[in-house]
Parts: structure tokens; C-alpha cells; sequence
């Protein structure tokens, strides 16, 4: 969410759980690119609340739903909080607060019914006042969001409070205690989708008032779980809300260690229920005679990409033909094989295999030496000696970086005479700095869909003036093109304008697309049910249960 994911290599061959990402997918993998909708269904039994389910997670940079901007803190977050509308574990857009709604004929005001039941954790009624203060909180300068534009800019009056114009989100009204209406610039066939994000989540404004800087250290939300305890660096700990407005979670609580430690040794003592497991102990696992084989269970990818990104305002990277060099220098197909078995697949777009506009005929830039060769002599960063120095920033710690990233910067440095030095940032401070482009070329990071529509890659991270544009890359063609995408209501039309789009940011290596995940490989004790491996942040743990 918001998309980020903390994506080393080792992160994604261990599916993540430590940054909340940790999910695949029973998905129709068909590439129909004329499919805009996922569907597919699962249900779980009526069983009596109990347990506690325990795994591994890193401390979340923010507990606060209106700057969450990365997957560690939203996975956390849609357990507490929620708003309107939400994703089932199928991808099905759902009621949540909201038990109903309806679209005008011209598809720009939406009226959403509060469901009459909806309580915070402490028991207050939820109302279309809480919703809407709680929407202009998020706009509000004061603030600090760095995704409200992105995910409420489509409301009218939402950029006049953003910009400091105004206090009051004029597309917003509120009908009766119950109904509340919303008016949108165009018509947009995601904006619903939009609305699952944690910048939509309704907030106590007694709880965030009175608690102020500290308020999320006990905060008063709507979701199927409370914050029980949280210790940073030891654990978190969510209990069950007994009065959850939809069906209670299974689960009397969720423990999440944040301590770290070797996973699969934790699995093994039963200290945790679920674990990613390392290409060391694959192999072994995957043999029926291994004593954890009956746990293994074997996912579909989630939707996400890691890639390394370059600053295009910066130089050398405002160069097109710089890029397009270290671009075809990389051979991904040897790399994914002689590295990583062929556990990740090779990128060359940007959206996912599987996912809704998905372009199987996009060739992109793939690995052609001599090519690269080509394009550095023909850029006016040719000359190595006049060449500005250059840093890449990674998150982490301890100075280990990702093999492929090393294998890159060595063929780079070999092959091509570009020397990158390496500056490594704690997680929180590397995407406070990627907010404020302060750098100019990083890596061990990926972007996971928050809804599944291609407007939320290629729109959002690519747009001249998205908020979510660190790169710094601009194209009026582009801008234009995404912008008709956006009000576009023929799914054909759209779809065609997306693949236009996709082309020109290939083409012209806005960034380097480095892998989408494959199969996940997970470990889940035999006890534990109703885990669904879905492919985007959502709120699921209500849904699992133990079978003892």
C-alpha cells in the first residue's frame, strides 16, 4: 500500500511477512486484457472466537491510516481501522461502513448509507460527520499526508484544502447522521477502489485530538481488531472486537513479534504459525519425506514489481540515453536462473502478470550489450571522467545489499565504466527521503497494487505531477494519454490507452523493472484455516481460525 514494499530479494523469496506483504493468490491468471474485474469466491465457517495467531513483522513506520504509505504499516492498519467500502480476500469490492450506495446517472456523486451498527472500538456510533472530518484531516496541510492527493484528489475541493485554500472539502456533504455524499471532478471507474485505501479510513476525532502526536499509541478504530500492546522492537499485539459491525473475527488475538529471528527455526519450535522459507530450505522442504512438507503450501505471485529507480531531474539520470544503457546491460534471464533458480520472473513492464490490463506482447528493454555500449556513447554522460558521482540508496541496515542489485552494479562498472557507490537508509527514513527525492538513483524496493486497476501503477507512479512520481520522470505525451485513461468508460478504450502509456515508460526507462515475484512458498500449521494468500494488502485476519 501506497504500494511500497520493502523488497530485497530475500524479502520476497520469504513472501515478505515481515513488511506485510506477505500474500498470493488463488487468482485467474488468464492474460484476458478485456477484464477490468476479479472475481471468485471463498466462505468460512461460524466458529467460536479463540486462539492466538503469532508471526514474525518489522516495527510499522506509522500506525496513523492517513500517512501509512508502505505495507508494513498497512497491514497492521486494515485490522484496526477500516472505511466505506473494502476488498474481500477474493478481490470482490465489498460494503464496510458503509452498508450501501448508490452512483448518479453520470457516474460523479456517490451516496453512501452508514450501516446503523457501526461502532468504534470504545462503542461510539459511527456518523457522516466522523467520515467527513476524518477525510479532511487526512487533506489537511497540517497533516503531513503524502497520499491524499494521490487517493482522495479525485473529490472536489479535496486540492483547495491540500493547497491550504480552503478547510472545507466542498465535495463532500453530509445528508443525515447516517448519509453521506461525495462528488467527484469526472467520472472514474477505480475512485470506489480508491476508497479502500487507509487515507479513506474514517478516524475519532476525540481520539486523534486529544491524544495528539502520541494519539495512535491507543487508537479508537473501526476495524475487526483493537490494539491491545504495542512495544517497538518486541511486539504488537491486536485483540478481538467483540462488536465488530460485520461478522467477528475467529480469533481472540494476533501476536506480532518484531524482535526478528531465524523464522523457519521459530516455525519449527512453534513459536509462529506461518513463515516464507529461504531458497536454502526449499529444496529440502519440498521433499514429501521432510517432516514440514505437509505444511507447505504453494501460492500464486502477489501483485507487485521491485525495480530500481533513477532521479530523471538529477544527473546523469535526466539523460534518456543513460538510462536506456544501464537498462540493456542487465541480463535478468541469468541472474533469475543462476541466482535466485528461477524463483522470480524477469520484468520488463510494469504491471504484473495476472493483473487487469496486463500486456503479454510488451517486449520492453531487454538485455543487449552492445546496445547499452551504443547508448552510453551516444549520451552526454559518455565521458566517465566528467561524469557526475553517483549514489544509489537502499534501505536496510548492517551494509548488506541484494545480490542482483551487486551482480548490476558490477556488470555496470565492467562493462559499461559506471561506478555506483552505495548510501543505506533505516526503512522509515528511506521513504521519508524518497518523498523529498532526496537522492538520486534507488533500489531494494518494490510497489504492490492497492487495488486492481492499472491506473494505481502507471497513473500514480508515473504522472508528471502524482505525488507518488519520485522518479522525477515527465512526459506531456504520457500525461496525456493517462489523464484520458482516467475519465475513459469503454474497458477496451482503457485498456489500449494503459498499453500506450506502459510503452512510452518502458521505452524511455523511467525506471529499471526488475522482478515480479513468483510462486510463494509458505509454511502454515496444519491448525490454522481460512489463511487466504491474496494478492493485495487487505483486511483478512477475521477470517482465520484454528482447527484443533
Amino acid at each position: 500500500m501506497k504500494g511500497y514494499i520493502f523488497s530485497s530479494l530475500f524479502v520476497l523469496l520469504l513472501t515478505a511477512f515481515s513488511c506485510g506483504s506477505e500474500v498470493s493468490s488463488e487468482i485467474d491468471n488468464s492474460q484476458d486484457n478485456q477484464k477490468l474485474q476479479i472475481t471468485n469466491s471463498q466462505e468460512s465457517p461460524v466458529l467460536p472466537a479463540g486462539g492466538t495467531f503469532n508471526r514474525l513483522w518489522n516495527d510499522p513506520p506509522t500506525l496513523d491510516p492517513h500517512l501509512a504509505g508502505d505495507t508494513t504499516s498497512s497491514g497492521i492498519i486494515v485490522e484496526i481501522f477500516g472505511g466505506l467500502v473494502a476488498f474481500d480476500p477474493d478481490l470482490n469490492l465489498i460494503p464496510d461502513l458503509a452498508e450501501s450506495w448508490e452512483i448518479s446517472d453520470d457516474g460523479t456523486v456517490y451516496t453512501f448509507k452508514i450501516r446503523d451498527n457501526a461502532v468504534f472500538h470504545d462503542g461510539k456510533k459511527v456518523t457522516s460527520d466522523d467520515f467527513k472530518w476524518s477525510f479532511q484531516r487526512a487533506a489537511n496541510p497540517e497533516t503531513a499526508s503524502t497520499v491524499a492527493e494521490t487517493y482522495l484528489g479525485d473529490i472536489i475541493g479535496v486540492e483547495e484544502v491540500i493547497n491550504g485554500e480552503s478547510i472545507d472539502i466542498k465535495g463532500i456533504k453530509i445528508i443525515d447522521e447516517l448519509t453521506l455524499q461525495i462528488s467527484i471532478d469526472s467520472p472514474k471507474a477505480y475512485f470506489l477502489a480508491k476508497l479502500t485505501y487507509p487515507t479513506a479510513y474514517v478516524l475519532d476525532k476525540f481520539n486523534v485530538e486529544s491524544g495528539g502526536k502520541t494519539w495512535t499509541d491507543s487508537p479508537n478504530g473501526t476495524g475487526p481488531f483493537i490494539l491491545g500492546e504495542y512495544k517497538i522492537g518486541e511486539r504488537i499485539i491486536l485483540n478481538r472486537h467483540a462488536k465488530y459491525h460485520l461478522e467477528p473475527s475467529k480469533l481472540q488475538k494476533i501476536q506480532y513479534n518484531l524482535a526478528g529471528g531465524s523464522s523457519m527455526a521459530m516455525y519449527e519450535n512453534d513459536e509462529i504459525d506461518i513463515t516464507g522459507i529461504s531458497m536454502l530450505d526449499l529444496e529440502r522442504i519440498k521433499d514429501p519425506m521432510d517432516p514440514l512438507h505437509s505444511d507447505l503450501v504453494i501460492g500464486n505471485p502477489d501483485f507487485s514489481i521491485s525495480y530500481i529507480g533513477f532521479n530523471s531531474s538529477l544527473p546523469p539520470f535526466d539523460d534518456v540515453k543513460f538510462r536506456q544503457a544501464l537498462t540493456h546491460a542487465i541480463d535478468k534471464k541469468m541472474i533469475a536462473r543462476e541466482i535466485y533458480s528461477d524463483l522470480v520472473v524477469p520484468a520488463y513492464g510494469v504491471l504484473p502478470p495476472g493483473f487487469p490490463g496486463y500486456n503479454p506482447s510488451l517486449e520492453g528493454l531487454d538485455y543487449d550489450i552492445e546496445k547499452a555500449k551504443s547508448l552510453l556513447n551516444q549520451s552526454i554522460y559518455a565521458d566517465a571522467s566528467s561524469r557526475p558521482r553517483i549514489t544509489v540508496t537502499i534501505p536496510g541496515s548492517g551494509g548488506q545489499i541484494d545480490t542482483d542489485l551487486e551482480v548490476s552494479m558490477n556488470i555496470w562498472k565492467e562493462n559499461l565504466g559506471v561506478e555506483i557507490e552505495i548510501q543505506q537508509l533505516e526503512w522509515a527514513t528511506f521513504l521519508s527521503d524518497l518523498d523529498q527525492q532526496k537522492f538520486q538513483m534507488f533500489a531494494g524496493i518494490g510497489w504492490q497494487a492497492d487495488y486492481p486497476d492499472p491506473q494505481d501503477f502507471l497513473d500514480i507512479l508515473f504522472h508528471s505531477e502524482s505525488e507518488n512520481n519520485q522518479l522525477g520522470y515527465s512526459n506531456l505525451e504520457l500525461d496525456e494519454i493517462l489523464e484520458k485513461a482516467r475519465i475513459a468508460t469503454d474497458i477496451p478504450t482503457r485498456i489500449d490507452l494503459y498499453h500506450q502509456a506502459e510503452k512510452i515508460i518502458t521505452n524511455e526507462a523511467a525506471w529499471i523493472p526488475m522482478w515480479y515475484p513468483g510462486e510463494r512458498h509458505l509454511l502454515i500449521k496444519p491448525e490454522v484455516k481460512n489463511y487466504f494468500l491474496t494478492p493485495m494488502t487487505v483486511p483478512k485476519m477475521r477470517y482465520v481460525y484454528f482447527d484443533k
